[in-house]
C-alpha cells in the first residue's frame, strides 16, 4: 500500500535535524588527537554520560521498526527480547568489564590473540568485521525505507545520503563525537517514543488521556496483552526460539562481542564507572527503552480493533511504526518523532562504523605493518577506514533488502553471525580448559556445521521444540539453537582432546584471574588505602615529564604516594569528564591548593585557567 508520509514542514525538521548532529558531532573533532581519543574517548568519562550514550546504540533504527511490526502483530510480548540482559549482566560487570579494561586490549581480536595465538585473532577480526558491516547495512536500509518515501527520492540514493551525513561528523570526531552526539540523541529517543505513546493514548480517547489510557488497555485481546510469547507457535514469534536467538545469542553477542558497545565501556575513566552505567541501564534504561520501540504498535493494534479502516488491513510490516506515526502525531511532530527514528541510525551506525574502524587500525593494519607510523598518521587510517566501511555497508543493502522484512533480515543476519564468536568469546572467559586448536575449529569446523544447517532443515529439526518448518523459508529462530550446539560442541571436544593451555600464559584472561588484573594494569604494588579529592588550580610544569605534582599536604588528603595513578578532571561535573586525563604522581612540593602538569597534558586535558580541577587517586 501507498502510505501518505508528511508534510513540507516534517521534511524541513528532519533536514534540520541532520544539519545539526553533523555541525555538533564535527566539533568535537577538536578532541580526537589520538587514536585513543579517536577509538576510546581518552578513557576519561562518567557513568551516566557512557548510560545515555547506551541508550542510543541499543535502539537502532531497526529497532523501532522491528518491534513496532512485532507489537502490532502480537501485543506486549513485542518486548520479550528487551528484556534479556539482565540474564548475563552480572558475568559481564565482574567478569569481561574488567578483563578487556584492565588488559588494554584496543579490540575484541586482540583478546583472542592474548587468549590463544595470532590465527584466533585474524579469525576472530574476519568474524567480528561481517558482523559489523551487515548491522551497518541493515541500518542504513532501515531508515532509507523510512525516508526515501518522505523525500520521494529512490531508496539506494537516499541510503548513500544518509551514510554521507553519519560520516562527517565519525570522520573528524571519533568516540568522542560518537559519545556526546549519542548523549543527545539519546534524550531525543526517549522522549520521542515516550511522546508518541503518548500522543496515541490521546488519539485513542479523542484528547483525553485518561479516557484514551483505558480504551488502550481494553481495545487489547488477553492474548496482546502477555508478557511472553507461545512457546513454539506461531512459527515466526515464539517464546522458545527468542529465547535463544536474543536471549542467548542476542544478549551475549551484545554485551560481550558488540565492539562499539564494548569502546563505550572502554571510554569511561574506570571500572566501577563502567559497572554503574550497566547496572543503570539494564535496571531502569532497558525497560523504559522496550515501551519506547514497541509502542507504537501497541497504538496501532489498539486503533485497529476500534476503529476499523483507519489502518489498512493489507499494513505490510515495514510500515507500521511510520503508518501510526504519521496518522497521530501533528505536521512537525510527525518530523520530530521521524527525526528520532535518524537519531537511531545514526548513534548505533556511528558506533559500529567507529568500531569497524578500530578493528580494522588495530587487527588488521598494526599487525601487518612493518613501520610504526605516528599517532597521526594512524589517527588519519582510522578516519579513512570509517569511509570505506560505510561503502562496503551500502552494497550489502540489496541483499538484506531482498529479505521480505527488516525483521526477518535482521534475525537472519543475528543467528548466523554471531554464534561461532558468541562459543568462543564466552568458553575463553569461563573456561581455562579451553584451547587454541579448539577456538579454530570453533571458528572453522562450527561455521561449516553452520552452512550445512542453512541448506539441510533435517538438522535443525531435532532442535525445533515442535515448531513449524516453513517451506522455503525454514526456521526462523531456533537456528540458533543449533548453531550455538555445533559450535560448542566442536569446541568442548576439541578441548577435552587437546593439551590444556599453560596456566601463566592465560593468567588474566578469564574470569578466576580478575582480582589480580588491577595490579597488572598499574604495574605496581596497588595502593587501596581510601582517599579524599582534592580541588586545585594548575601550573604548568618546567619540567615535561607525563606527570602530576601535587603538594605534600594534597597528597595527604589524598592517600597517595609517588607512582600511584591519578585522575585529573575539570570541576565542572556535567562535562562528563570531557576534559580531564589519567597520569601518575611524581614527587610532591609545598605549594598547596596546586598541581604542576606538563604542557602537553594541558593542551591533552584542554584544561584552561578559568576553572579548577579536581584530582582523584585511582590505585
Amino acid at each position: 500500500m501507498e502510505i501518505a508520509v508528511g508534510t513540507n514542514l516534517d521534511r524541513i525538521v528532519i533536514l534540520f535535524y541532520f544539519l545539526l548532529v553533523m555541525g555538533f558531532g564535527a566539533y568535537f573533532g577538536k578532541y580526537s588527537k589520538t587514536t585513543s581519543d579517536y577509538f576510546f574517548g581518552g578513557r576519561r568519562f562518567s557513568w551516566w554520560l557512557i548510560t545515555i550514550s547506551i541508550v542510543a546504540t541499543g535502539i537502532g533504527s531497526h529497532s523501532f521498526v522491528k518491534y513496532s511490526t512485532k507489537a502490532y502483530q502480537y501485543g506486549f510480548s513485542s518486548t520479550m527480547t528487551y528484556m534479556n540482559d539482565w540474564f548475563f549482566m552480572p558475568l559481564f560487570m565482574f567478569g569481561w568489564l574488567p578483563i578487556v579494561y584492565y588488559t588494554k586490549v584496543r579490540s575484541i581480536p586482540e583478546y583472542f590473540e592474548k587468549r590463544f595465538n595470532k590465527t584466533a585473532r585474524y579469525l576472530a577480526t574476519t568474524m567480528t568485521l561481517l558482523y559489523m558491516l551487515g548491522y551497518i547495512a541493515i541500518q542504513l536500509l532501515t531508515l532509507a525505507t523510512a525516508l526515501y518515501r518522505i523525500y520521494n527520492i529512490p531508496l539506494m540514493f537516499t541510503v548513500i545520503i544518509i551514510a554521507v551525513a553519519t560520516t562527517i561528523y565519525m570522520h573528524f570526531g571519533g568516540q568522542t563525537s560518537v559519545i556526546f552526539t549519542d548523549l543527545i540523541q539519546g534524550f531525543i529517543l526517549i522522549f520521542a517514543g515516550l511522546l508518541l505513546f503518548t500522543l496515541g493514548l490521546s488519539y485513542l480517547g479523542f484528547g483525553d488521556l485518561s479516557i484514551g489510557l483505558k480504551t488502550f488497555w481494553n481495545s487489547l485481546t488477553p492474548g496482546q496483552k502477555l508478557p511472553l510469547a507461545h512457546f513454539n507457535h506461531p512459527p515466526n514469534f515464539n517464546f522458545v526460539g527468542i529465547f535463544w536467538q536474543d536471549g542467548i545469542a542476542g544478549s551475549i553477542g551484545f554485551l560481550f562481542l558488540n565492539q562499539g558497545l564494548i569502546m563505550r565501556f572502554m571510554a569511561a575513566k574506570n571500572v566501577d564507572e563502567g559497572r554503574k552505567a550497566a547496572a543503570f541501564n539494564v535496571l531502569l534504561i532497558l525497560p523504559i527503552s522496550a515501551i519506547v520501540v514497541s509502542n507504537a504498535g501497541w497504538i496501532g493494534r489498539a486503533i485497529a480493533n476500534t476503529m476499523p479502516g483507519v489502518l489498512p488491513v493489507d499494513l505490510q510490516p515495514n510500515d507500521v511504526f511510520v503508518a501510526v506515526t504519521n496518522i497521530i502525531a501533528s505536521p512537525g511532530v510527525f518530523g520530530f518523532i521521524i527525526a528520532a527514528l535518524c537519531a537511531a541510525l545514526m548513534s548505533t551506525a556511528d558506533t559500529l562504523v567507529n568500531a569497524s574502524s578500530a578493528i580494522i587500525v588495530n587487527d588488521i593494519y598494526r599487525p601487518f605493518s612493518k613501520n610504526k607510523d605516528s599517532e597521526k598518521k594512524q589517527l588519519k587510517i582510522a578516519r579513512y577506514s570509517s569511509v570505506g566501511v560505510k561503502v562496503i555497508a551500502i552494497l550489502l543493502v540489496p541483499f538484506f533488502n531482498s529479505f521480505e522484512s527488516i525483521y526477518e533480515a535482521h534475525g537472519w543476519f543475528h543467528s548466523t553471525f554471531t554464534p561461532p564468536l558468541v562459543v568462543a568469546v564466552f568458553l575463553g572467559i569461563f573456561w581455562k580448559r579451553f584451547t587454541t586448536p579448539a577456538v579454530i575449529a570453533t571458528f572453522l569446523v562450527g561455521a561449516f556445521l553452520m552452512i550445512l544447517g542453512q541448506y539441510n532443515h533435517e538438522l535443525i529439526a531435532p532442535f525445533s521444540h515442535g515448531i513449524e518448518l516453513r517451506p522455503g523459508r525454514g526456521y526462523s529462530y531456533i537456528g540458533a539453537l543449533y548453531n550455538l550446539f555445533v559450535c560448542a560442541t566442536v569446541g568442548i571436544v576439541v578441548s577435552l582432546i587437546t593439551k590444556a593451555p599453560d596456566k601463566s600464559a592465560i593468567e588474566g584472561l578469564t574470569i578466576f584471574d580478575v582480582n589480580k588484573l588491577k595490579e597488572k594494569f598499574k604495574g605496581s604494588v596497588l595502593n587501596d588505602n581510601p582517599g579524599k579529592k582534592v580541588i586545585v588550580d594548575f601550573e604548568i610544569s618546567p619540567s615535561q615529564k607525563q606527570e602530576v605534582r601535587f603538594s605534600i599536604n594534597d597528597m595527604k588528603k589524598m592517600n597517595a604516594k609517588p607512582g600511584d595513578l591519578v585522575y585529573l578532571c575539570d570541576e565542572r561535573w556535567w562535562l562528563g569528564g570531557l576534559k580531564s586525563i589519567h597520569s601518575i604522581y611524581g614527587e610532591p612540593h609545598h605549594n598547596d591548593g596546586v598541581v604542576l602538569i606538563s604542557e602537553d597534558q594541558q593542551q591533552s586535558g584542554l584544561f584552561t585557567a578559568d576553572y579548577k580541577l579536581f584530582g582523584e587517586k585511582e590505585m
